[in-house]
């Protein structure tokens, strides 16, 4: 069972998960929201910053990872191959991360309190929890070939690593099932537009009455 914020806690502003699988266009989404007016925390944005330079959680990733960190923040490359295909190893990571970028959220909450909407941008929103601090949930989703398409043509990716990143993701159509609303990306930037901007409409009007 999918929990949603409890109604006791619902309160200004309307909390929305913004989630989908690797590849189905949640990062275009995101942006046309923000242009909308929407304030958006992006997670994954967050996660880089707290490993970039200067970061945050550089000392403690460094002390769990040796030598996956240097002048430039975490090195991408070999923290990924020491958690790859490591359950341990990934818990490890995401029990110095999580909290981290918990705190962040809180932050971004608060620096939102008066904005009707505002939105967790949150890939990993049903495999890693965090559905009960959300009012609704947007999924965005496009066809598997879309998807598959999109993801080989970035640098570095494989069949291999899409498989196995598929593996750890929830089916989408599970994730559309579970989502109080979709949005489809796999048409024109135009019509993935005037979706994103319907649901606003619709939204803002229900905080109206």
């Amino acid at each position: 069972m999918i929990k949603r914020r409890p109604a006791h806690r619902r309160h200004r502003p309307m909390v929305l998960g913004l989630t989908g699988s690797i590849g189905m266009g949640k990062s275009a989404v995101a942006s046309m929201l923000r242009r909308e007016g929407v304030p958006v925390f992006d997670a994954d944005a967050e996660v880089h910053r707290l490993q970039g330079p200067g970061g945050a959680l550089l000392p403690a990733i460094e002390a769990a990872f040796p030598g996956a960190t240097g002048a430039t923040g975490v090195d991408r490359a070999k923290l990924g191959a020491a958690v790859f295909g490591n359950p341990a190893a990934l818990r490890r990571l995401e029990h110095i991360v999580h909290p981290a970028v918990a705190r962040s959220r809180a932050g971004f909450v608060r620096a939102n309190r008066a904005r009707p909407i505002i939105v967790f941008d949150i890939p990993l929103l049903f495999e890693k929890g965090g559905t009960e601090h959300v009012d609704g949930i947007i999924v965005v989703c496009a066809a598997l070939w879309q998807q598959r398409a999109r993801v080989l043509a970035r640098p570095g990716m494989t069949a291999a690593r899409l498989r196995h990143i598929r593996h750890l993701q929830m089916a989408d159509h599970h994730k559309r099932r579970h989502a109080d609303w979709v949005i489809a990306t796999g048409g024109t930037r135009l019509a993935t537009r005037q979706a994103v901007r319907l649901l606003l409409t619709k939204l803002r009007s229900s905080l109206a009455r």
